[in-house]
């Protein structure tokens, strides 16, 4: 099955201040703000939700299609993921830009600053889906992430004018855009991928019941964090999957990419969406306890074993016989 993952590829550059930012504001001179802060340290680390989700979907297997828009910058990157089992071949590279970079520094009271650069991601709108179908011989899925709004909706155009089955997963791009936008990302997509306040903000937006946005897609799928997650296709009974036990928390981001990619995966190998949920969920637990979005290590006999526990023999024996990682 030829999935294509479209959306953010980018770096998060993430720094410590020791203090607290609140100590060195002066109300009455905050027009005339200019301040540094010496940091404690700085970790880089490769992120992006397009990036994240093939990332994981690689982890167990699959070659996924990565689709985006980077800067030069990007040779390291592109480096990493083409060793772990992303097809990097249809990412665009700016003559212009640096790849999307988000920068962020944290204090002590967990307060943040934090700026994004969108860089060579506004150039997404210009790629073309076609090529790569003719490329690697037809397109089965293609997932809509967060992206260069443009880029969004031409992916979405471009898939229902052509007849690719298609993801929708707006996500955090949800909140900036309007009602008739969200439509037009939403309407006759296989599948809708948001959180629990992600669908309710889908329906607030486009005036959409939750039934009518069911009506619009083929099947919702909805995060519903420590609550796992629930899926709703039309005429069919309401499908619950609880979360797999993690650990350890050490950080969250990243967990929402790694759960589609195990989804993914599980639509490729033609499982129910009880399977696909499940190897998502314990995919995102692999995330959660680990710093960084692409830093986890999965083994076959690991991943299996962790899966048994958490949701029982069956579905480990269903996963086994598809399972591929790098290590045994």
């Amino acid at each position: 099955m030829q999935i294509a993952v479209t959306g953010s590829i980018a770096s998060d550059h993430l720094m410590t201040f020791p203090g607290r930012f609140a100590d060195s504001l002066v109300v009455e001179q905050l027009d005339k703000i200019s301040l540094s802060f010496l940091v404690d340290d700085l970790e880089v680390r490769r992120g992006g939700v397009a990036a994240n989700i093939s990332f994981a979907m690689a982890g167990v297997g699959l070659r996924p299609l990565l689709v985006g828009a980077v800067g030069a910058d990007f040779a390291e990157y592109r480096s990493w993921l083409d060793r772990h089992g992303v097809d990097t071949g249809h990412v665009r590279v700016s003559e212009l830009k640096h790849t999307a970079r988000f920068i962020c520094t944290t204090d002590r009271d967990q307060a943040q600053i934090a700026s994004f650069y969108a860089g060579a991601m506004s150039e997404a709108r210009e790629i073309e889906l076609a090529p790569l179908s003719e490329r690697v011989g037809g397109l089965d899925l293609v997932l809509i992430g967060a992206n260069d709004p443009e880029a969004m909706l031409r992916h979405t155009d471009e898939c229902r004018d052509r007849g690719y089955a298609f993801v929708a997963d707006p996500s955090q791009q949800l909140a900036f855009s309007d009602g008739a936008s969200i439509r037009r990302l939403v309407e006759g997509a296989t599948y809708l991928f948001t959180n629990e306040y992600e669908a309710a903000l889908t329906e607030q937006k486009t005036g959409w019941s939750a039934d009518e946005v069911l009506s619009v897609v083929g099947t919702r799928v909805t995060t519903l964090g420590a609550r796992g997650v629930r899926i709703e296709a039309k005429g069919e009974p309401t499908i619950e999957v609880g979360v797999a036990r993690e650990l350890r928390k050490a950080d969250p981001t990243g967990v929402g990419d790694a759960f589609r990619g195990g989804f993914l995966a599980g639509l490729s190998w033609g499982l129910s969406y009880e399977r696909c949920a499940q190897i998502g969920s314990m995919l995102a637990t692999y995330v959660i306890e680990t710093v960084g979005t692409q830093e986890y290590e999965l083994t076959h006999s690991g991943f299996l074993q962790r899966l048994e526990e958490a949701f029982g023999e069956q579905p480990a024996a269903d996963v086994a016989a598809h399972l591929r990682t790098a290590r045994p």
